[in-house]
C-alpha cells in the first residue's frame, strides 16, 4: 500500500507535464503589436498631426485664462469690484468652453484610435492565426487588456516581436515599392538621313543614274 501511495504523485507529476509537453501556450501583447508594426507607428502620427491644431487652439485658450486669472489676483487692491466680478465671469465662462472643447477632443481622439485598432487589428489578428499554425501553438493569451485573468507569464512565451515582424514582413510583400523607370541615354544615337529617290523609285532603294549622253 505504502508503494502505491508514493507512486501516485509521481505519476500525477509525470501527465501533467507531458500535458504541458503537448500543448503549447504563448502571450501577445496585442496593441503593443499593433503600435509596433510599421503601419501602427504611420497612423499614430497621422493621428498626432491631425489632432495637433486642436491641441494647439486649446493650450491657447488655457493661456488666455491664465492671463485673465494674473490679471485678477494682481488687481484685488487697485480693481474695483464691478470690475473684479466681470473678469471672474469671464473667466468661469472661458472655463467651461475650454473643457468642453478638452472632452470633445478626447472623444473624438478615443474614436479615431478605436477606428484605428480595429482597422489593424483585424489584419494582425490573421497574423497571429497563422503563426500559432506554423508555430504548433494550441493558445495563446492576450495580455494586454488590463482585466487579463494572466497573473505570470513567463517572457520565453511572449510572441509580440515575432508577430510584429511577420505582419511588417507580409505587409511589405503584398505591397512592393514601384520599379524605377528606366534611365533615358543622354546621347541617343543621331537619326540616320532618309535615302534620296526618284519619283516611282520604291523607298529604301537608291536612285538609278541615268545614261550617259551618246556621242554626235
Amino acid at each position: 500500500m505504502k508503494s502505491k501511495l508514493t507512486v501516485w504523485p509521481i505519476l500525477c507529476v509525470a501527465t501533467a507535464l507531458t500535458l504541458q509537453a503537448q500543448n503549447k501556450v504563448a502571450v501577445i501583447n496585442v496593441q503593443a503589436a499593433i503600435i509596433g508594426t510599421k503601419d501602427g507607428q504611420k497612423a499614430a502620427a497621422e493621428l498626432q498631426a491631425k489632432a495637433a491644431p486642436k491641441q494647439k487652439d486649446i493650450e491657447g485658450k488655457q493661456n488666455e485664462i491664465n492671463g485673465l486669472q494674473d490679471q485678477l489676483a494682481k488687481g484685488q487692491n487697485t480693481l474695483s469690484e464691478a470690475t473684479k466680478n466681470e473678469l471672474y465671469k469671464n473667466i468661469e465662462a472661458k472655463k467651461k468652453n475650454l473643457q468642453r472643447d478638452v472632452e470633445d477632443a478626447s472623444a473624438e481622439m478615443d474614436q479615431e484610435q478605436q477606428k484605428i485598432l480595429q482597422q489593424l487589428g483585424q489584419k494582425i489578428l490573421a497574423v497571429i492565426e497563422r503563426y500559432s499554425r506554423d508555430q504548433g501553438f494550441t493558445l495563446v493569451l492576450d495580455v494586454s487588456s488590463p482585466q487579463s485573468p494572466i497573473m505570470y507569464a513567463s517572457p520565453t512565451i511572449e510572441i509580440t516581436k515575432e508577430i510584429v515582424d511577420l505582419y511588417d514582413k507580409t505587409s511589405t510583400m503584398s505591397n512592393p515599392a514601384p520599379s524605377k523607370p528606366s534611365a533615358t541615354p543622354t546621347n541617343p544615337p543621331a537619326a540616320k538621313p532618309p535615302a534620296t529617290t526618284t519619283p516611282g523609285t520604291p523607298a529604301g532603294k537608291p536612285a538609278t543614274p541615268p545614261p550617259p549622253p551618246k556621242k554626235q
